[in-house]
């Protein structure tokens, strides 16, 4: 196992931190058998891995054991934007998810914990431009499985789903799905096929998050987080909670 130092990973605002608390307890709705969660999008820069990091973040504080998968392979930032450092005690070069995939990691050698107790990561490593065949493998199910063994949630954050066909087979290896869409980036239609080519694997869609709402008129800018269960025959729940604000800090109540 390797140390990961998570260098550029602010504290959310009030409002926005009782968004993503609300959607941990939203998601803790759908029952213990849900643990290994594919977070998606239909499109790339609608939030999903700003959603993934701080649900982790998040989970972790509230005393789960919590592990995030980097499976955006072909396209990953995140290592980079969140600078995230890699310190291995043995000096081995870090490989990543791909570095296991093609066998020349071992999951003790891609397992990093964080600088955040109860947070663990597993990073892309180096990108690649032909990815399914590398889910294809039967190395992948092998990790998330072994993973739920010693993890009490896994995080797997995907490609978008109306880009690339890596998350439809990813999401064969998931308990559940969390869509991100951002507001007015994302049109019905093309969230209905990125739905329908989905529920074609068989794993249930848990919920959505929309992200960058403006519903005020001074525009100040809102997380929504949704709640539905995989139960479509039984209603969902809303919450609503400001994420962003351009001027002022609401402080923590007591």
């Amino acid at each position: 196992m390797v140390e990961m130092d998570i260098t550029h990973f602010d504290e959310l605002e009030y409002q926005a931190a009782e968004a993503v608390n609300t959607l941990c307890a939203n998601l803790s709705f759908v029952g213990s058998e849900y643990r290994k969660i594919m977070v998606t999008s239909c499109h790339p820069q609608e939030g999903k891995s700003f959603v993934t990091m701080n649900l982790m973040r998040s989970l972790a504080r509230l005393g789960h054991r919590v592990i995030l998968i980097d499976a955006d392979i072909r396209a990953s930032a995140l290592q980079a934007v969140y600078g995230i450092n890699v310190v291995s005690a043995s000096n081995k070069k870090y490989h990543g998810l791909v570095g296991y995939l093609v066998g020349r990691s071992s999951i003790d050698d891609i397992v990093g914990k964080t600088s955040i107790p109860g947070a663990y990561m597993i990073l892309a490593g180096r990108t690649v431009t032909n990815s399914l065949p590398l889910f294809n493998k039967p190395r992948f199910e092998h990790l998330i499985e072994t993973l739920s063994q010693a993890f009490d949630i896994i995080l797997i954050d995907t490609p978008p789903v109306g880009t690339i066909i890596d998350a439809a087979k990813i999401a064969q290896s998931s308990d559940g799905i969390l869509f991100v869409v951002q507001s007015g980036g994302t049109s019905s239609t093309e969230m209905q096929a990125a739905i329908h080519q989905i529920e074609k694997t068989g794993c249930p869609i848990m919920g959505y998050v929309l992200n960058k709402s403006p519903e005020r008129a001074e525009s100040k800018y809102y997380y929504s987080s949704g709640y539905r269960p995989a139960n479509r025959g039984k209603p969902y729940v809303r919450e609503k909670t400001a994420a962003r604000r351009k001027h002022h800090k609401r402080p923590p109540k007591g």
